[in-house]
């Protein structure tokens, strides 16, 4: 079974009726990164960060997949799938994906405020000011925030480097670490882009799509599974 690897980013949950992580103006839903995506933000005001996540949980669990999601999941039946995602929804799961590495943690999980690998699972959509972990810290969102280490970075990078095919969907390559994945990825492999807006990656192979998720990637699948 060919090893194939999908790096997939704020394009394809967007479809779905998420807003993307930093809009045009800067701002998600409204808001300063550095007010709600940062350490220095929880320090400062953690119950006006802990409810921004509550809320986007909310958007999260209210949401569906789209055929982009349902796509990928179908592509498990002829190759040895991993899903590397930049996006902290549970949505490729849903859809039936088996191996998907968050780069940047899950929504639907809390985490420890002292020991980031200390996560538990989320029971409805709110984590609540007061609710701890065994250690006695209180309990967050699992997302990275700006600052913060992306523990899942290197397992990222080996997979990348063991690919037979890659594709990548929905993502600017604006945001790092994650944007340096596809240096990884052998030179002689194929790599299939889909976005309306292609990133400039150098001449590596690469097959041009430019196409939104819903659009592009069941076209893609459609004839990789013929």
């Amino acid at each position: 079974m060919k090893r194939l690897v999908i790096l997939t980013g704020a394009g394809i949950s967007a479809e779905s009726g998420l807003k993307t992580f930093r809009d045009s103006d800067g701002l998600w839903e409204g808001y300063n990164i550095e007010d709600v995506a940062t350490p220095e933000a929880w320090q400062r005001n953690p119950e006006l960060v802990q409810d921004f996540y509550n809320q986007r949980r909310k958007s999260v669990l209210e949401a569906e997949p789209n055929a982009a999601h349902y796509a990928l999941a179908a592509l498990q039946d002829k190759y040895d799938v991993t899903i590397i995602t930049q996006n902290i929804d549970d949505l490729h799961e849903r859809a039936g994906s088996t191996r998907v590495v968050h780069l940047h943690g899950i929504i639907t999980r809390s985490q420890s405020s002292i020991k980031a690998n200390l996560t538990y699972p989320i029971d409805g959509w709110e984590i609540k000011m007061g609710e701890t972990c065994e250690l006695g810290s209180q309990l967050r969102a699992h997302v990275v925030w700006f600052g913060e280490a992306v523990p899942m970075i290197e397992k990222a990078a080996v997979i990348c480097s063991e690919a037979d095919l890659f594709i990548l969907v929905g993502t600017s390559l604006a945001v790092y670490p994650a944007a340096g994945l596809i240096n990884y990825v052998p030179r002689d492999v194929t790599k299939y882009i889909i976005d309306p807006n292609i990133p400039t990656v150098g001449n590596k192979r690469i097959v041009e799509m430019p196409f939104k998720a819903t659009i592009g990637v069941p076209m893609l699948v459609d004839e990789l599974m013929a």
